[in-house]
């Protein structure tokens, strides 16, 4: 018989994994220019603000991709 919060467990590793993930694999860095003009369009006011939105962003992708490679893995190889 499963447990009812299998699902949740399962769900709170992976976006474990996903935030060791991030602290690995640093996130994307931005030029001057770039971060310069994405903290006029989005009216941010300094890169603090703006770093913090990247690293967010950049753990939800990462925690997306493993889920998603994981859920995948999982339903091909390792069930029956």
């Amino acid at each position: 018989m499963k447990h009812p919060l299998e699902s949740l467990v399962t769900l709170a590793g992976i976006l474990l994994m996903a935030f060791i993930s991030v602290l690995i694999l640093p996130a994307p860095s931005l030029g001057l220019q770039l971060a310069q003009s994405l903290m006029q369009r989005f009216h941010l006011l300094d890169l603090n603000q703006l770093y913090t939105l990247l690293y967010c962003l950049w753990f939800l992708l990462l925690g997306c991709i493993e889920f998603f490679v994981l859920r995948f893995i999982w339903r091909r190889w390792l069930t029956v």
